[in-house]
């Protein structure tokens, strides 16, 4: 009985050992962060801490659920934002989302041509690595079509890398700060109100992962929390100690998927993914700039609407830097459900034309 409970009390004790070094490395990278006054030290700071470390050899075990924990809490303030009139703008801005998501398809399969004239990969393997949509959904579809997992997934944990730490210091860097007016509809924490939006946003969570939606945790709370917004109800706020938490959690789910042997294992291909990117980023802010003076947005708000990163990582920068959160949340959602959802439709037409031109 003593040694079967020693075992258990060590399969317990390990894991929660190697997660809590993993968290102590990176409240050292935040408190690093915030001294040398990084963009988004509790996200900036973090990530590149953990990524640093793992990559030196040190291997860091990833925090269990701390992408979802991070997405939930990001989510539920984000939601937030959405007030009625809020509603009212992103339905006007709604032809401007849809003309975003074709930009972003199109960067996507040019993204594809260069990646797979670099890298001599499949081109299956290049279209689902190049796609800019989710790491998980694009893995999956490869998978499905025949593309390599690893390659695909390796792609989008450098993409979103790349893209959450440029974009902070280059808006920092341009001074670019607080141009819009948006603010949450509650102003003032309310612990009664917040259990309530913490058991509706948990529900919510729980109904669109039965529902296998992708990021359910980022976007069942979001749309928990702008719905019950959205019809005037104001419960509470997000503390700020709790919004840190969520960026601190999402940093370290990024920073843990890095390793020694990352760049090791394709270097030709990664260094190829890393120039794409910066092509992206380029493309994107030209595309965000024009975006801008036909559809009325503040530039900065359009740009970081349309930079080809996660949800998450730019929701967070958009909140933080007070740059049009629910304009950027919006479009980004938008965007991540219609890729998600004609990806694979995409990908088996182009197969077709292909093969039907070979013919």
């Amino acid at each position: 009985m003593n040694v079967s409970f020693a075992r258990v009390a060590a399969r317990v004790a390990f894991p929660a050992y190697a997660a809590g070094r993993t968290v102590a490395f990176a409240l050292l990278g935040a408190a690093l962060a915030l001294w040398i006054k990084l963009p988004l030290p509790w996200f900036t700071g973090p990530l590149i801490m953990v990524a640093g470390v793992s990559m030196s050899g040190v291997r860091l075990r990833p925090v269990p659920y701390a992408r979802e924990a991070g997405q939930w809490i990001i989510g539920f303030a984000l939601g937030l934002y959405f007030t009625p009139e809020i509603v009212r703008l992103v339905g006007r801005l709604a032809p401007w989302i849809v003309i975003a998501v074709v930009f972003v398809m199109l960067l996507g399969l040019a993204g594809a041509w260069v990646l797979k004239r670099l890298s001599q990969e499949t081109a299956t393997t290049c279209f689902f690595a190049a796609a800019i949509g989710g790491a998980a959904e694009m893995a999956t579809q490869a998978e499905r079509h025949g593309g390599r997992v690893d390659r695909v997934v390796a792609a989008h944990s450098l993409r979103i890398m790349l893209v959450a730490l440029v974009v902070p210091f280059a808006l920092q860097s341009w001074g670019v700060q607080g141009s819009d007016p948006y603010t949450p509809a509650a102003s003032s924490f309310e612990l009664a109100g917040f259990a309530v939006l913490l058991a509706a946003t948990g529900g919510g969570a729980a109904v669109l992962t039965r529902l296998d939606v992708p990021n359910a945790f980022m976007l069942g709370p979001l749309l928990t929390t702008a719905a019950i917004t959205a019809g005037g109800f104001v419960w509470s706020s997000m503390p700020t100690p709790i919004l840190n938490v969520g960026q601190l959690l999402i940093g370290i789910a990024l920073g843990t998927r890095f390793a020694p042997e990352f760049f090791r294992a394709a270097p030709r291909y990664l260094a190829a993914v890393g120039l794409i990117t910066v092509g992206y980023l380029a493309a994107s802010a030209v595309f965000g700039i024009w975006l801008a003076k036909l559809a009325g947005l503040a530039t900065a708000t359009s740009v970081l609407a349309t930079t080809p990163g996660g949800i998450g990582e730019m929701a967070i920068t958009a909140k933080v830097l007070k740059l049009g959160a629910p304009i950027v949340t919006a479009f980004h959602s938008i965007r991540l459900a219609l890729v998600v959802l004609v990806i694979g439709a995409l990908f088996r037409g182009l197969r077709w034309m292909q093969r039907k031109g070979g013919a």
